[in-house]
């Protein structure tokens, strides 16, 4: 059994940013993906009950509105749900979408690409079998955090989603890969039953800290297909070869 959990963040035609990959870009790997005989679905079904040998989920942090855009009818012409997981704090208004690392484009001629999905938006999503989780209330560094403040973060974005949508949030991705063990716990005691982090913890597989590899726009289908590789994602997992050396 093979899985296979892909994190992408914006899709976007012109953004160039390092986050952001183009819709032709995505539409090609679904494309390589379902050609090998890969089968997509959300990241809980693929990490709790995947249906095929092997099985990928594509995952979206931050809740671009881009997504919804670009992404949504891509997957769906392929048949590929996906999971979105989104920081509370912005769908009632619909972003932008700021914090250190990408609040200098709000300064640019791309700021409208840091609009948040709206709740009517993951709505949509939801409806059509797509799964939301947490991105937190506000996307900081869970690990700085004092416990009350780690808690916070954790119960208030479940239950806000849990509301808006009328479903039960029960996944989690831990803003910039950002997860320690107490993190974990009470990412847990919040009522997450799984958890998403980054490739550097790909040697590991625990369900609170389930790992992904990230994709972006320096990431040509040559270089997409190398980091899927099973192989591959072995090697970065061991000591042999840097976890820097493929981003």
């Amino acid at each position: 059994m093979d899985v296979l959990i892909l994190c992408y963040h914006a899709v976007s035609p012109t953004w160039t940013a390092t986050l952001s990959i183009s819709p032709d870009a995505l539409e090609r790997q679904l494309a390589w993906l379902l050609r090998l005989g890969w089968k997509g679905d959300t990241f809980r079904g693929a990490v709790l009950s995947p249906a095929a040998r092997r099985t990928f989920a594509v995952t979206f942090d931050d809740g671009f509105s881009s997504v919804f855009e670009y992404a949504r009818p891509i997957l769906a012409e392929f048949g590929v749900p996906a999971t979105v997981f989104v920081p509370s704090a912005f769908p009632s208004t619909g972003g932008p979408l700021l914090w250190p690392g990408i609040d200098h484009w709000a300064h640019t001629d791309d700021a409208s690409e840091l609009r948040a999905m709206t709740w009517d938006q993951l709505g949509t999503l939801a409806q059509a079998g797509w799964e939301i989780g947490s991105h937190t209330c506000t996307h900081p560094h869970l690990t700085t955090l004092d416990d009350d403040s780690l808690r916070q973060e954790l119960e208030e974005s479940r239950a806000e989603i849990c509301a808006q949508l009328g479903l039960d949030c029960l996944t989690i991705a831990y803003p910039f890969g950002d997860v320690d063990s107490r993190v974990a716990s009470e990412a847990e005691a919040a009522g997450y039953t799984l958890g998403a982090t980054m490739s550097s913890h790909l040697a590991e597989q625990p369900l609170l800290r389930w790992p992904r590899v990230g994709v972006y726009h320096v990431d040509p289908l040559w270089r997409f297909a190398l980091k899927a590789n099973r192989s591959m994602r072995w090697v970065r997992a061991s000591k042999v070869w840097p976890n820097a050396a493929l981003p």
